[in-house]
């Protein structure tokens, strides 16, 4: 999937002179956590997000130090965070940093890019317009549209099997060479050792993720790698 597959393509925007409390009202009157700060002629200066907004002398929140470690900090940085939390137009809160991801940007690209920058909203560029705008909550509602799509697919046992331990030959972490898989009507039957309890897990989900599954079940013992001690399962059973 590319950014322009899932990205809002109705973007709510502000300029860069427009007040705080305009701000505020377009977030809350829209239901959104943050706006891109956008020129009149369409040139993007800036995103202003609730985060923006938390240290606030209307609040109460603005941030306070001690003498000595203001004295460290410097003026610079006091001056930028009065500025901050007193400022009375966008421009004076904005994030002037902003990552922006082209229409055909991967969808993996995008996360990674946010995951990066630890930001909540990325907009989408062609050229040097703003034509939508990737959130968190857009790779939800995606990741949700998929799962309503998917439907279960009527395989073999054998084929089953296959495609789990296809997957399973790419992973670095799973044992193949330990385990050893049984498919019966559809329902995975996990058999051998393990030497990290987390690849239990991961092997669970491996199963449950593999098309045509209707369940798992888990009989793998774990080896701790150490003493040598093998300790079974606590309890086996299909997982649905």
């Amino acid at each position: 999937m590319l950014a322009k597959d899932v990205m809002t393509r109705h973007v709510i925007s502000v300029e860069p002179d427009a007040s705080v409390m305009q701000a505020v009202r377009l977030m809350l009157q829209h239901r959104i956590s943050g706006l891109p700060v956008m020129t009149a002629e369409g040139e993007l200066v800036g995103i202003v997000s609730e985060g923006d907004l938390l240290r606030r002398v209307e609040l109460g929140t603005q941030r306070r130090r001690p003498r000595w470690l203001e004295f460290l900090i410097g003026p610079g940085r006091m001056a930028a965070e009065y500025v901050q939390a007193r400022g009375r137009k966008v421009r004076d809160v904005m994030t002037t940093t902003v990552y922006t991801a082209d229409e055909d940007t991967p969808l993996d690209a995008v996360v990674q890019l946010m995951e990066k920058h630890r930001i909540k909203r990325l907009p989408v560029m062609r050229g040097s317009t703003v034509v939508g705008l990737i959130t968190r909550a857009n790779l939800l509602h995606a990741l949700a549209n998929l799962a309503r799509e998917a439907r279960p697919s009527a395989a073999s046992d054998q084929a089953i099997r296959d495609r789990l331990l296809a997957e399973l030959d790419k992973q670095p972490w799973a044992p193949v060479n330990l385990i050893d898989i049984v498919v019966r009507d559809g329902v995975v039957e996990l058999w051998g050792v393990i030497t990290d309890e987390r690849q239990r897990e991961a092997l669970i989900v491996a199963a449950e993720s593999t098309d045509g599954v209707q369940g798992v079940e888990d009989h793998l013992a774990w080896v701790e790698p150490t003493s040598g001690l093998v300790i079974e399962p606590e309890a086996t059973g299909a997982k649905a």
